[in-house]
């Protein structure tokens, strides 16, 4: 607006100048200047304090549709598409996207599982279904990998571990870390790619001393394990890529925080009704 731009430019620019400029008038400058400010204004500067308190308060990764939904539970009614035009003309941004690195190579694979869970993501309860898969972290030390075990029923991460070498090692301390926390019955699905560290025989034996069912993603897919893609996805777009860490240890703390301070006990997730998962296990659970 014209005379909105005229009062921001005034400290730097006579009124006259910037209204020659402006192409309107001095007088209609001062009646707007003065004019009282409407309900709608203030409507609008009161909730565009309380959307920004929401996208700081989260790590600045919340879109308009879970900034709506917050302000919702919070009391405070509005449509989505208002929100929306506010955090635009704020300037409030998320955090965006950038490239994976691949970590498997299916060419390498030996008798891979075959694909049970064939793209069907839905689980009607916990430890039904479980994905698992494997990331890397860049350093200033190198690389930090970070294997991981997500329930499908909630979007929960129920394992994790960290470490400098892609072994089977690593994605077994994951898989035991969920089976210690969630104690699953036999007959759990439990899909990952066809990664050597899952194909490996400890790994598997793991999986059979459990009564846990192996599934495995076909041939170069990675839709096939869009879910744990999902997660991963918004590890490196919330926090990774907008951090330069210098060392290992540096990022172990910060995923740390990421997925069980923040991922797991307060981020709404779509998929699940913009609950945590925390919350939806427990909404479940009640």
């Amino acid at each position: 607006m014209r005379y909105a731009f005229i009062a921001e430019q005034c400290c730097n620019y006579s009124v006259t100048r910037l209204c020659d400029v402006m192409r309107v008038s001095r007088r209609g400058y001062y009646d707007w200047l003065h004019r009282p400010v409407s309900a709608r204004t203030v409507s609008n500067q009161r909730l565009l304090v309380a959307i920004k308190r929401i996208f700081y308060a989260h790590r600045e990764v919340y879109g308009a549709p879970r900034i709506h939904r917050t302000l919702i539970e919070e009391g405070m009614p509005c449509g989505l598409n208002r929100v929306a035009r506010l955090m635009q003309v704020a300037k409030l941004v998320p955090k965006t996207v950038k490239k994976f690195r691949a970590t498997t190579d299916s060419r390498k694979s030996h008798a891979p599982a075959p694909n049970l869970l064939n793209r069907d993501f839905s689980a009607h309860r916990p430890n039904e279904k479980w994905v698992a898969d494997v990331t890397y972290i860049p350093t200033r030390q190198g690389w930090l990998l970070l294997a991981a075990v997500l329930d499908l029923y909630s979007r929960r991460v129920v394992g994790w571990s960290m470490g400098e070498r892609l072994t089977s090692e690593l994605a077994q301390r994951a898989l035991k870390q969920a089976i210690e926390q969630r104690m699953p019955g036999k007959g759990l699905l439990v899909h990952s790619d066809r990664g050597k560290e899952y194909y490996a025989n400890d790994y598997q034996v793991l999986l059979k001393d459990h009564g846990l069912v192996c599934s495995m993603s076909r041939l170069g897919n990675c839709y096939d394990n869009a879910a744990m893609e999902s997660f991963f996805h918004s590890l490196k777009v919330e926090l990774v890529h907008h951090d330069d860490y210098r060392t290992r240890n540096e990022a172990r703390s910060a995923i740390f925080d990421y997925i069980e301070i923040f991922y797991n006990r307060q981020r709404k997730h779509s998929t699940i009704g913009y609950l945590s998962p925390m919350a939806f296990e427990e909404g479940c659970v009640a």
